[in-house]
């Protein structure tokens, strides 16, 4: 069981080694390209909701 751990651990190891990581000016940059997209989504669906909230008041209060 142990020597199971074990060799993942060290398949794990070698496998980060191999990972091509970000540098961090692509880090940062992708980073705020998520981030403005979440709030650009978020602000759609704000409105959306809003207006559809809007329409369901007028709806029911015919």
């Amino acid at each position: 069981m142990f020597s199971k751990v074990k060799a993942f651990w060290d398949e794990s190891r070698q496998e980060f080694k191999r990972v091509n990581w970000p540098t961090f000016s692509e880090a940062t940059r992708l980073t705020t390209i998520v981030i403005v997209f979440s709030l650009a989504i978020a602000l759609l669906l704000g409105v959306l909701d809003s207006g559809f909230t809007y329409l369901l008041g007028k709806f029911i209060n015919v």
